[in-house]
């Protein structure tokens, strides 16, 4: 395999090239990526050496990258930001003990969109539901959306699915808060319902039906197929543009490290979340800003809920998968821009036991609830066993003042292929 060869000053430059001259590779170059201790002069490793690894990328089209480079030059944190950039490129980097291999994206052959996330629970399906109902205003539009908890053959929901309906789903030992059904039941698009099992340190998963699901957007003869990735797992799709959600709330060295930096580095815009007055969401910004290329925005926003039936005037308690820090902001929101009486927020619908506590504790007219994890099993079924209303909450995209104009820039990027 052609190969390029990441060394370093570390080494003793006749030990890189034996080195080279040993390993199973046709090196064509070399990139000193750092260290002088064991310089001296000129330096010759016996093939090209290039300046940086972009370039030598361009250059010599290598088939892989190798990392014969150590501590202190190459520590992991410098590792991973290399091996993304790598990545981004669609070549594989290897080492002493490990490899990185780019996922493998199947080509599509309609305008499409894929939003992805740096980890679960960012509010990435919030922002394709939020990108799907801007564009559904001008074109039609389809969402392919793959989960853990998706069915066993890709299914079509066309039709927004109604609480009871979830319950059926749900009572027929269905996963009634899917991502398809959350797109289809709260953005009021078609929807094309996927599974998926397994996710890599870049986002490959290592079984999934969204292959088929993308032929049945295909068939649907759709204007625009937005792919919704699951997690941090990215649709195994080739799609014209991408879109990556980072939670305000995540650690920079995660949001941004790892190989979240090859997520970012596919993103043709990046929207944060959750980025609340006093959050400190601007260090993940700004971890975000240092990966990014300066000409992608980056978008950051906060969401509130919308409940899909008037609650005016009503008890409510309002169930959700948001951190505690955040329940008085989107108590507040319910009560000032839609008249609920709130008696209640809950964190918890990713902890059953927890949440059937809260329920037997809780005096409300209404149920308002996410659609995720036990929204349905638990929080629906409850309501419907004791007689309380339960109505749907979307979650509405809000940008930030002051920053780029997230509706323009996404009717921008749905521009494709005009």
């Amino acid at each position: 395999m052609r190969a390029i060869a990441l060394v370093d000053g570390e080494h003793y430059p006749p030990v890189v090239r034996d080195a080279l001259a040993e390993l199973p590779y046709e090196f064509v170059a070399a990139v000193l990526v750092g260290g002088t201790e064991k310089l001296r002069g000129d330096v010759s490793y016996g093939i090209p050496l290039v300046e940086d690894v972009e370039s030598a990328l361009t250059r010599f089209q290598p088939e892989i990258v190798v990392d014969l480079s150590d501590e202190p030059v190459l520590g992991p944190v410098e590792r991973f930001a290399l091996a993304s950039r790598v990545l981004a490129r669609g070549v594989p980097v290897v080492g002493a003990d490990f490899r990185f291999d780019p996922p493998v994206f199947a080509p599509f052959e309609l305008p499409s969109i894929a939003v992805v996330g740096t980890g679960k629970r960012v509010g990435k399906t919030a922002v394709t539901g939020h990108v799907a109902r801007r564009l559904a205003t001008e074109r039609r539009v389809v969402v392919v959306a793959m989960g853990r908890g998706g069915p066993p053959e890709p299914e079509t929901i066309t039709v927004p699915p109604t609480i009871n309906a979830l319950l059926e789903l749900a009572r027929a030992g269905r996963h009634a808060a899917s991502d398809h059904l959350e797109t289809a039941a709260l953005a009021g698009v078609e929807t094309v319902g996927c599974r998926r099992c397994g996710g890599g340190l870049a986002g490959a998963v290592f079984i999934s039906n969204v292959l088929e699901g993308a032929r049945m957007a295909a068939a649907l003869d759709p204007d625009l197929v937005i792919f919704d990735g699951s997690g941090a797992a990215l649709p195994p799709i080739a799609t014209d543009r991408t879109i990556a959600v980072v939670g305000g709330h995540q650690d920079p060295a995660v949001a941004a490290g790892y190989l979240n930096a090859y997520r970012l580095l596919l993103a043709d815009l990046v929207v944060v979340t959750m980025a609340e007055n006093g959050s400190e969401w601007e260090r993940t910004y700004d971890a975000v800003r240092t990966v990014v290329p300066a000409e992608i925005d980056i978008v950051p926003t906060v969401l509130r809920p919308r409940p899909l039936t008037s609650v005016r005037g009503r008890k409510v308690a309002y169930f959700c998968t948001a951190l505690p820090a955040a329940h008085g902001l989107l108590a507040a929101h319910l009560e000032t821009e839609h008249g609920a009486e709130v008696m209640h927020v809950s964190g918890n619908l990713a902890d059953r036991a927890a949440l059937e506590r809260e329920l037997e504790e809780i005096a409300a007219d209404v149920l308002l609830v996410e659609l995720k994890a036990a929204a349905v099993d638990v929080v629906a079924e409850f309501g419907s066993a004791h007689g309380v209303e339960v109505v749907l909450a979307a979650n509405d995209v809000e940008p930030v003042p002051g920053h780029p104009d997230l509706d323009e820039i996404v009717l921008e990027m749905s521009r494709i292929r005009l």
